[in-house]
């Protein structure tokens, strides 16, 4: 049960502009926009029937910010358009590659479609793309067991399945029998997730290549390279920018780290880190930060619809391939839960039990874009984390999606353009997001172990495993078994129960694909 006399987001006393330890992460930025801090004071009348619908004014937001945040978001995540063609280059099992410059700009079709899509429908400032880690089960079930058709189509099958689970309500009951703990949880373990992943697209942080060491720190434990200097620039002057509350912060870090990326590759002339000749540990990470020859590219789309949706249970078996779909499923699933929540909770957009209000379209969209994913050749589409850069900048409403999913669809076109921001200069966003959301986390009850073990094991587990999906399923299978351990077990919902068994079976996967 929620500790009612702990405070909720939002009714914390704001933040002295001298500092001081009161304040949502959302006020704090509220700052930076020039706007006022939201408060439960009087509802603002709309002025006109667009900013009825996206409730513009009612979420305390303006057009100007809503715009500035949904180009944040995408600058923030852009890099999928090239790096979903590199996870997805490889051969399947019957020798075939997928074409990368129709990836790319497939790629960036659906995730233009289906955000734009959520900014009309579900009206939150939620951007969807190929989701990272789902694109790499999808890469190793087609290396090794199953063709690029095949697989997609069993993601189409996935997507469809999920779709099912929202028009009967089912994932939206899911998503509301969380408790509050363990939805407070997934939001600071997004924060570190979100800080893990900006550390290492930046190269600050790197797998160890001896020693005892998981990971190491830069270059042989010394920042080494120019790439690392335009990540330590780019995230001392974002935080500047931040503290000092100033209009559009974000955005200004990345396009000034962008700026000064591509004078030092003008003048040292770096490169990438993977070239032919081998590795160059203090290259560019993915891309290298060069004006491009040509502007526009004509986008080739011929991937759209090249999947066969039963051609995998014919080569694998139905049970195998039911298990690929689960799978599959349930990282969508549960990631979509993490990321709604923990974007919600910067946005100040949850309810008192930590839920998203009128979330059944959200989810729906969120649904759909999985199927459209597969069935464009490009894997399931999910809600992204990155979405909260937009959010940390002022975005509230659907019309930051729409403006994130128009720059989606103009990339298709302008692709080389995209390319010039490497991810060294939009990894500081991510890092300064996660500090921004780590804030949630004191909101938790810390005098009851029952609760602390699953808060904390979501925590950990989900920057640990680079994992939304297992960072969520240790929570919940710790909750239950906890709570029921010191006779709470009425405090449990039913539906946690559930949730619990397709857990074990997520986590016993690979046996169970053993064994059929």
């Amino acid at each position: 049960m929620p500790d009612k006399s702990r405070p909720t987001p939002g009714s914390t006393p704001a933040r002295a502009a001298s500092g001081g330890d009161g304040g949502t992460p959302a006020d704090v930025l509220a700052g930076a926009q020039g706007g006022p801090r939201r408060s439960a004071g009087p509802q603002v009348r709309p002025r006109n029937g667009f900013d009825r619908f996206f409730e513009i004014s009612a979420r305390r937001s303006t057009v100007a910010r809503e715009l500035r945040g949904g180009l944040t978001t995408f600058f923030t995540m852009a890099y999928i358009v090239v790096l979903n063609p590199i996870i997805l280059s490889g051969a399947d099992v019957d020798g075939n590659t997928l074409p990368f410059g129709s990836v790319a700009a497939v790629t960036a079709l659906v995730a233009g479609v289906m955000t734009l899509l959520m900014g009309v429908v579900g009206r939150y400032p939620f951007a969807l793309a190929t989701g990272l880690g789902i694109n790499a089960i999808v890469a190793v079930f087609a290396a090794t067991q199953l063709s690029w058709p095949e697989i997609m189509g069993l993601v189409v099958l996935e997507g469809l399945l999920i779709t099912v689970l929202v028009l009967t309500g089912f994932r939206r009951a899911v998503f509301e029998a969380i408790p509050p703990q363990l939805k407070t949880a997934i939001a600071v373990g997004i924060g570190f997730f979100l800080t893990i992943i900006g550390l290492v697209d930046a190269g600050f942080i790197r797998r160890a290549q001896e020693g005892v060491v998981p990971i190491s720190f830069g270059i042989n434990g010394q920042l080494a390279g120019w790439p690392l200097l335009v990540f330590v620039v780019g995230v001392l002057l974002t935080s500047v920018l931040v503290v000092r509350r100033v209009k559009g912060a974000l955005l200004i870090g990345i396009v000034v780290s962008t700026v000064l990326a591509i004078i030092v590759e003008a003048i040292a002339d770096i490169g990438p880190t993977f070239t032919d000749d081998g590795i160059n540990p203090r290259g560019w990470a993915l891309q290298v930060p060069t004006l491009p020859e040509e502007v526009v590219a004509t986008p080739d789309l011929s991937l759209i619809g090249n999947f066969s949706l039963f051609g995998g249970f014919e080569r694998i078996g139905v049970i195998a391939a039911l298990l690929i779909v689960f799978s599959i499923m349930i990282a969508d699933f549960f990631d979509t839960v993490g990321t709604v929540t923990a974007v919600g909770a910067e946005g100040d957009l949850l309810d008192e039990n930590r839920n998203l209000p009128r979330s059944q379209p959200v989810l729906l969209v969120d649904s759909l874009a999985a199927a459209a994913g597969g069935a464009a050749s490009v894997s399931s589409n999910t809600t992204y984390i990155e979405s909260a850069s937009g959010v940390a900048d002022g975005a509230r409403t659907g019309l930051a999606s729409i403006a994130t999913g128009t720059l989606f669809l103009v990339a298709m076109f302008f692709s080389p353009l995209v390319q010039i921001v490497p991810s060294e200069a939009a990894a500081p966003a991510l890092v300064i997001v996660g500090a921004l959301m780590i804030a949630q986390i004191r909101h938790l009850v810390w005098d009851d172990m029952s609760l602390v073990i699953p808060a904390f094991l979501t925590i950990a587990l989900m920057p640990f495993t680079y994992s939304i999906t297992n960072g969520i399923g240790a929570g919940v299978i710790s909750y239950v078994l906890l709570r029921a351990a010191v006779g709470r077990v009425r405090e449990v919902h039913p539906l946690m129960w559930v949730i619990s068994v397709m857990f074990l079976v997520y986590f016993a996967l690979e046996p169970l694909q053993q064994l059929f």
